[in-house]
């Protein structure tokens, strides 16, 4: 019996101006111990309040402080230093790792190298993208492209 997670709370007061997601320092640093990771998850009394907090998982191996990254909708929001506003749910990770590598104070794809391709803004329009092509005789062909933001791959012919 007992908690299923462990509450964090924010290190200072702030006031969420926008709408931007906003990675917020949290009064708890790693490791968590007993070779533990973690679910970062919001409370559901700060969810309520309009606040969300972006789920996210701490490695068993990870040494700095852990950072809680939070949005709301409806700013402007004032959060008092001491707020709790997430948990941590620990649990023993069961993926074998394919090296030893000890990630120490770096998070947030410290892993691997972050890679965008495509960005562009989503809105009622249909999205229609400029994109210019190379053909392996070197000439350039420019085509306005209907983009399924869907698709994990686009077929040209």
């Amino acid at each position: 019996r007992g908690r299923a997670g462990v509450d964090l709370a924010t290190t200072t007061a702030l006031t969420l101006v926008d709408s931007q997601v906003t990675c917020i320092p949290a009064n708890m640093h790693g490791p968590l111990g007993h070779n533990l990771s973690a679910l970062l998850l919001g409370t559901s009394s700060i969810t309520k309040r309009g606040l969300f907090v972006l789920p996210g998982i701490i490695d068993a191996d990870f040494t700095g402080c852990i950072q809680i990254l939070v949005w709301t909708p409806n700013p402007p929001v004032y959060l008092p230093e001491g707020t709790k506003i997430g948990q941590l749910v620990p649990f023993h990770a069961a993926v074998p790792t394919a090296t030893n590598r000890c990630r120490e104070k770096e998070g947030f794809q410290s892993t691997s190298q972050l890679n965008i391709d495509l960005v562009m803004a989503i809105n009622k329009a249909k999205p229609v993208e400029k994109v210019t092509f190379t053909t392996p005789e070197q000439e350039e062909c420019t085509l306005n492209m209907l983009i399924d933001t869907s698709a994990d791959v686009t077929i040209i012919s």
